[in-house]
Order: C-alpha cells, then structure tokens, then sequence
C-alpha cells in the first residue's frame, strides 16, 4: 500500500481499531478531480470513481465495501452495514468487525471515534451547519458509553486562516450551545476579520474541540491541517468549487 494516498491517525487506538483519510493524489479521475476522487456525487465520470473506490478497498484491506452515506449536514448518525446500500445520514457507527464507517469531505470536518477498549467506532461529517446542529452529540449518544471512554480524531477539515463567515453562522452556534460555558468557548473559536466588517474567520477545529470537552471527552487528536492551503494533499470545495472528494473511514478488525 501507497502510504502516498492516505492520511493515517496518530492517537492512541486499540490495535484492532484501523482508520485514514484518503488524500488527493494516486487515483484514476482526471481534470479537476485529478485524481483519487472518491465522490460520486460530484461530476466526474462514474467509472473512474468505481475505480478508485476498488483501489480503496484493496490498499486499505477493507472488510466491506464502506457504509458510503448521502450525507445532508444533518444530526442524524446510522449504525453501519456491510449490504452496499447508501443511506441518508452524516455519521455511522459499528459495534464489531465487518462494517467500515465512513465519510466524504473536501472542507468539512470528518470526526472519528472509538473507544479504549476497541468496540465501538464512529465517523461524522461535520460542516459547520452539522457541527452547529449537533452531530457530534448524536454520534456520541449512538457510541453508548461513557464519553472518557472515547478516543476522537479531527480529520483535515478547512482551517481557521481560511474559513471565513457572517454573523449568522456565529448566530446558529450560539443558538444551539449547551451551555452557558460553552457559549463562551464558541466565542473564542471566531475572530474578527480585518478587512470586513460583522465577518470572522472561523476556527473549526477548535470548535469541535470545545463541543466534544462539554460532552465529557478529553482524548482529542488530530486538527492540524487546512484542506484549502494544501492543494497538493486534499481537494477544497472552497477554493476550486469543481473538486472530489476525500474518505475518512474507521472500522474494526476481526
């Protein structure tokens, strides 16, 4: 396996519990979605993203085709199965070996999970209308079990230099904390923009950092990378608009 196309986790998981996010190069598409595209939902031609999709599956020993989701930026989290069906949703989980959770970004912030002790994991997609709306709460409540038991990996996701908002998206996340507390943490996750008056430049990862300590959890890695400013390792929908799609996918081994 190339390690040249993927992105592997450094955090503290049970041996059994295998995780990557996919990067940009290494793959069979062409043109803007040069060339390991794993989203078929984007334009590029349905073979070339059949074939990396198998590429996929062989480079990373998957057990099962991938739980592959019509993701909606919702809060709604599916357990994962091995039939090859898309179900609507923006996170899975699985609780044995078998199936592989997993999701597509090209900006958004992809969130794996697992426990200590190797029998639970979790992958949600959170842009930052789901990161708002609580889809990292849903998946927690899905995993069942003591939130310090839980181990989370913030995926490459658009960084806090490039991801610039309005006042009505600061707005939402203040409408939805869950707490007084929390409310100033998200405070701390926008600043000022510069040159723009009532815009921000928003710090993704740190906000889900915050969310994830108010639900009980303290063993966060990862979030050290920007999707836009490395154009050599991810696709970024805000920077090209016409782009593919990375995976990040975690699953358990037999």
């Amino acid at each position: 396996m190339s390690t040249d196309h993927y992105l592997f986790p450094s955090w503290p998981a049970p041996a059994n519990v295998r995780a990557a996010t996919s990067l940009r190069a290494g793959g069979h598409s062409e043109g803007a979605y040069a060339s390991f595209n794993l989203g078929n939902h984007v334009g590029d031609d349905e073979q070339a993203v059949l074939a990396n999709r198998r590429q996929l599956r062989q480079e990373l020993e998957l057990p099962a085709e991938p739980e592959w989701l019509e993701q909606i930026h919702s809060d709604k989290v599916i357990e994962a199965r091995a039939d090859g069906l898309v179900r609507t949703a923006d996170a899975s989980f699985a609780s044995g070996p078998g199936a592989v959770c997993a999701v597509l970004t090209a900006d958004c912030l992809p969130v794996l999970f697992c426990d200590r002790a190797g029998t639970r994991v979790a992958a949600a997609h959170a842009g930052w209308r789901g990161l708002a709306g609580g889809i990292l709460r849903s998946t927690v409540e899905a995993l069942d079990c003591e939130p310090r038991e839980l181990l989370v990996w913030l995926g490459p996701a658009i960084g806090p230099r490039a991801f610039e908002t309005g006042v009505d998206v600061l707005e939402v996340f203040f409408e939805n904390a869950l707490n007084g507390e929390h409310m100033e943490e998200i405070a701390h996750c926008f600043r000022p923009h510069t040159e723009k008056p009532l815009h921000f430049l928003a710090d993704m990862y740190a906000l889900a950092r915050a969310e994830l300590r108010q639900l009980g959890i303290d063993a966060i890695y990862g979030g050290d990378h920007c999707t836009v400013s490395e154009t050599d390792k991810f696709f970024s929908y805000r920077r090209d608009k016409t782009t593919g799609r990375m995976a990040s996918l975690i699953w358990l081994n037999a």
